[in-house]
């Protein structure tokens, strides 16, 4: 019998129908339960992203950074998501550890998390004691940078394998893939709101006064605080997720009681391709799957400029303030948090929505709604910017509250489509690309790809295109209206509706 082209890629022959059922144990589906602890890692690492990205926006101004390159700091995120993700998910994909496939590196991620919380917490002290002195802090910059990149790369490392690792264990269940992916979505939206709700706090430096020193002032010593948090919080969920996710080393004889391996057909004696092959699996696309990245790409072009500047717009754009320059825009800050913890707990209720959502109206189409809706919330903010510009307050005191008001509900409705976008998408994904023959953590890494190339573009262009048009947020914010609009006109128009349809497999 010939051997066709992608089964060649894949490493095996194809057998026949017959032989195939014969050898594949009969797998007893995983507990709902079990999948929700396995999921819960995703709080953790959540908490410490809320933090991230409403607090460390404004902290780095506060280090002395324009405004205009606070987005060449993000930078690092996706470059290290293009690189760390697929490089993880293939070495996930044939780790022989005993414990596991994915496990080793959601504990090793989890781990450089901690790492990473403390150097940024600490990098106003460090560079204290290694010189900085005054406005000037170029050494806490640089510890804070790297720092920065640590926690990116370990965001990375941690959050694809238990994705992957989801996927191992829902199999070819298409309502379980989704069902994980939807409890995924909401741990992280539980994460949200305890990150955001302890961001918009501003006496943890009271809690722990330790936190306070020469060089971290009581800003800098909630943020310290709210790190030393994030690393507890990381800890207990990762303890749980990984004490139930039973793997089974991979290349075991004791297939049948692995709840975590996916039979012959998905054992690792299937080589996956890495870097110099990855492009070449793309050839094995189908049509549907181009256009899911390709959305997902444009839907990113839309929240990066909101994930990287959420608070900041809060603070210079609502509150009318500037880093280190009163208190204006450290309570617009705060404010922005609180907006972005309300955001959360619409993004947990429509986790939990999810699946019959997508029952109902096909998760493309769900999807392409989402993006329209967040189109035009962004639009509306567009707006309230506008007209906050045009009253006489700004510079002088604290906004109206019908001003403040509005930008919250705002901030709210988008954890509708958030929810969306951090679950639908890797459903998507995962049903279609399961006949390539690839592995779950080098097909989401492929998935990755589509997320983190746009938010490079968004992090090279942001500040400058900002700047162009004298500074702000709302230039960028345009861009996502557009780029968010255009995806949701392309999933509902291109993407069949129905998320539980099966690919074809290549032959």
């Amino acid at each position: 019998m010939p051997i066709s082209e992608a089964e060649r890629y894949r490493g095996k022959e194809r057998p026949s129908t017959s032989r195939s059922a014969a050898r594949t144990p009969a797998r007893a589906k995983v507990r709902l339960r079990q999948l929700l602890k396995v999921a819960s890692v995703a709080c953790g690492i959540q908490f410490g992203w809320a933090l991230q990205l409403s607090l460390l926006t404004p902290y780095v101004q506060e280090l002395g950074i324009p405004h205009a390159w606070a987005s060449i700091i993000w930078l690092c995120g996706p470059l290290s998501g293009l690189f760390v993700q697929p490089l993880i998910g293939h070495f996930s994909d044939r780790c022989t550890s005993r414990f596991g496939r994915r496990r080793p590196f959601i504990v090793a991620g989890s781990a450089s998390i901690a790492i990473a919380v403390l150097l940024i917490g600490y990098s106003a002290d460090i560079g204290w004691l290694l010189g900085d002195r005054g406005d000037q802090k170029p050494r806490a910059i640089a510890v804070f940078v790297f720092g920065f990149w640590i926690l990116d790369v370990a965001n990375n490392m941690t959050q694809g394998p238990c994705r992957a690792l989801l996927a191992d264990l829902t199999g070819n269940d298409h309502r379980r893939t989704r069902v994980a992916n939807a409890y995924f979505s909401l741990f992280m939206a539980i994460g949200n709101i305890f990150g955001y709700a302890t961001g918009s706090f501003s006496g943890w430096f009271k809690i722990l006064p330790f936190t306070v020193t020469s060089a971290c002032n009581a800003d800098c010593a909630n943020l310290k605080s709210a790190f030393f948090l994030d690393i507890v919080f990381i800890a207990i969920t990762t303890f749980i997720s990984i004490s139930a996710a039973k793997e089974v080393p991979l290349g075991s004889r004791n297939r049948s009681t692995s709840l975590a391996e996916e039979g012959p057909e998905h054992s690792g004696q299937a080589e996956e391709a890495f870097l110099w092959e990855l492009f070449g699996t793309f050839r094995y696309f189908s049509g549907t799957i181009w256009v899911i990245l390709f959305v997902t790409a444009l839907t990113w072009i839309g929240w990066f400029p909101f994930l990287l500047f959420d608070t900041d717009w809060m603070g210079r754009e609502i509150y009318g303030g500037k880093p280190n320059e009163g208190q204006n825009y450290n309570a617009g800050v705060r404010m922005g948090a609180l907006g972005l913890m309300l955001n959360s707990v619409v993004l947990g209720i429509t986790s939990v929505l999810m699946e019959k959502l997508c029952r109902k109206w096909g998760a493309a189409f769900v999807w392409g709604l989402s993006d329209i809706l967040m189109a035009l919330c962004f639009l509306a903010m567009l707006i309230i910017s506008f007209v906050a510009k045009n009253m006489d307050y700004i510079g002088y005191d604290l906004p109206p509250d019908s001003i403040v008001i509005a930008a919250l509900v705002f901030f709210t409705i988008l954890g509708v489509p958030l929810a969306i976008t951090y679950s639908v998408p890797y459903a998507l994904i995962s049903t279609r690309i399961e006949a390539l023959g690839l592995g779950q953590g080098l097909s989401l890494g492929v998935l990755n790809l589509a997320v983190v190339i746009p938010q490079v573009v968004v992090s090279v262009g942001s500040g400058p295109w900002d700047q162009l048009f004298g500074g702000g947020n709302s230039p960028a914010f345009a861009v996502g209206a557009i780029s968010a609009f255009a995806g949701g006109l392309i999933a509902i128009l291109a993407i069949p509706r129905s998320s539980a349809q099966k690919p074809k497999a290549i032959i």
